[in-house]
């Protein structure tokens, strides 16, 4: 025992140990993948086993640099938030995720200098052929069941596609899985002309285009192109999460594990501009962490809030009241807070004005625009349906969020709503609580008047977002809300675990330093978001991947 506590405290000793363990993690991971999945009929094991071991390697070395490299929690954090955001930037196929395939049509148009719209225009051979292969949101998931003759040993298996990636063009159209996309767009394109999508944004999608347009300097092609834009997107996300956690001055465990869930970081690596918008989120939240604030706070904030209703407009107005809780004492910018609110307020209808007379004066060719969800959503009619029944909408709102499990079991949701990862769904509200813990130390505590205004403004905003999906996506008076995903509840869920912290503080009586905290929050929560990257990548090209004749 004295000799095992006498080599602990040796640390090549223990970098010696962690890279045994995890070649030996590698190899059981990779035996996993041969006999559940039967890889070795479609790669070689060598290569498999081989690849499994030096990727477990390559994070006990990424590990080390970071332990040596990076002393401050936020470049660790930062450092984390990009590895693993890279992980996701390719386990995750062309157009998966949310309205991905007009976001990258949209993008690619602006990195070639067109910052108009035109519906006749079309685009290269080559981002025809990407287009057509992955078609985004297939009509609808496809599950194959049922039993298989072994065609060597004659035994018969049942087997199940649930939750994996087959998706089917339409009622009748070829069952295909991610394999089949690529074969297409490699093999076989379709280079059939496609044009310019109903899409009239700019700004959000700026960084993608400087990322596309990089790839394309660089001779690469379409596939090239859209993971130049989510490297873009994710260098954003990234460096706004970094700056959120330089800024905030308590909680830093909860900003880092909303930071690095999965369906962050999904979203981060993505072509939509949900990458900025979240981070824009999560530093905003960060600055009312903060004990006083200058005028380079005040303008900071309303920096990131002007830029979310560029975005995504008008529900994200609430964010320009928060600065109102703060103490007058705590106000030390100039001007007074309501001052700033005002400001925030006029600079954020001004922007979102512009951008929609611009999506208008510079759109050719599209004639009439049919209503998003089809002629049965009409929002005044939808409007006054809830004012007229405020019990029968209250009522829709409980049985969405019921039958949504609240959405805090939905944060392993991927694809366009059709890919759960069950262990995802279940790991994500246990993070949830452990980084509510983690933030609940000693020093971390939130001051009663804006505990009360916090809470009010979680429960605002996302009643506003579904009432907001209802009026302007749902069939009137239809029983649910139709559109709502979990990542729209991202920026909730962090101040849930905030205001979360300060009773768990009272009732668990902490100690916990926030440094040793923010140590164990790196632990916990960074190998988590790199085993949500690796469970996305198994789901879309290790698991089944082609449908069994029946």
């Amino acid at each position: 025992m004295t000799m095992l506590k006498k080599l602990a405290k040796k640390p090549a000793v223990l970098w010696v140990a962690a890279a045994v363990v995890a070649a030996l993690a590698g190899v059981a991971w990779a035996y996993y993948w041969r006999v559940f999945y039967y890889l070795d009929a479609r790669v070689s094991p060598v290569l498999v086993t081989g690849g499994c071991v030096l990727a477990c390697l390559a994070a006990v070395a990424a590990a080390g640099i970071l332990h040596y490299g990076l002393r401050s929690f936020a470049a660790r954090a930062a450092a984390c938030i990009a590895v693993c955001g890279l992980l996701f930037t390719f386990a995750n196929p062309p157009m998966q995720a949310p309205d991905e395939s007009e976001h990258f049509l949209r993008t690619y148009a602006i990195s070639m200098g067109r910052f108009d719209f035109d519906a006749d225009r079309t685009y290269p051979d080559d981002v025809a052929a990407l287009y057509h292969a992955f078609p985004g949101a297939w009509v609808n998931a496809h599950t194959s069941a049922g039993v298989e003759e072994d065609a060597t040993t004659g035994e018969v298996e049942a087997y199940s596609t649930a939750g994996y990636a087959l998706k089917q063009q339409g009622e009748d159209g070829p069952v295909q899985s991610v394999a089949d996309s690529f074969a297409e767009y490699l093999n076989t394109p379709d280079t059939t002309p496609v044009k310019e999508p109903v899409s009239f944004m700019v700004l959000p999608f700026l960084p993608g285009a400087f990322g596309m347009f990089v790839a394309r300097l660089l001779g690469l092609g379409a596939l090239g192109c859209l993971y130049g834009g989510r490297i873009a997107n994710l260098a954003v996300y990234t460096a706004l999460c970094y700056l959120a956690l330089r800024r905030a001055q308590k909680f830093r465990p909860a900003f880092l594990c909303v930071m690095l869930l999965p369906l962050s970081l999904w979203m981060g690596a993505s072509l939509s501009y949900d990458a900025a918008l979240l981070g824009c989120y999560y530093l905003m939240l960060a600055q009312l962490t903060r004990r006083t604030w200058t005028t380079g706070d005040a303008a900071l904030y309303a920096a990131a809030c002007v830029w979310v209703n560029i975005a995504k407009p008008y529900i994200n107005l609430l964010w320009a009241f928060l600065p109102l809780i703060l103490l007058r004492e705590a106000f030390c910018a100039r001007g007074r807070r309501w001052h700033w609110t005002a400001g925030m307020l006029a600079a954020s209808l001004a922007v979102t004005r512009f951008v929609e007379w611009y999506g208008a004066a510079f759109r050719y060719n599209y004639g009439t625009i049919g209503r998003m969800g089809g002629e049965d959503v009409n929002q005044l009619e939808q409007l006054l349906f809830i004012l007229k029944n405020p019990l029968r909408y209250l009522a829709v709102l409980l049985g969405t969020l019921y039958e949504n499990d609240f959405f805090v079991g939905q944060l392993g949701l991927f694809g366009w709503k059709d890919l759960p990862i069950p262990l995802l769904n279940l790991l994500g509200p246990a993070l949830l609580l452990v980084a509510a813990v983690l933030s609940a130390g000693r020093g971390q505590t939130i001051t009663r008047r804006r505990v009360v205004p916090l809470a009010a403004f979680a429960a605002v905003y996302a009643v506003g977002m579904m009432t907001a999906m209802y009026i302007t996506y749902t069939p009137v008076t239809m029983v649910r809300i139709v559109g709502l995903q979990a990542r729209y509840f991202l920026p909730v869920f962090l101040l849930a675990a905030m205001l979360l912290a300060a009773p768990l503080r009272r009732a668990l009586s902490a100690n916990l330093t926030h440094r040793r905290a923010e140590r164990w929050a790196l632990r916990i929560f960074a190998p988590c978001a790199a085993l949500g990257a690796v469970l996305l990548f198994q789901h879309y090209f290790i698991g089944p991947i082609a449908t069994i004749p029946g």
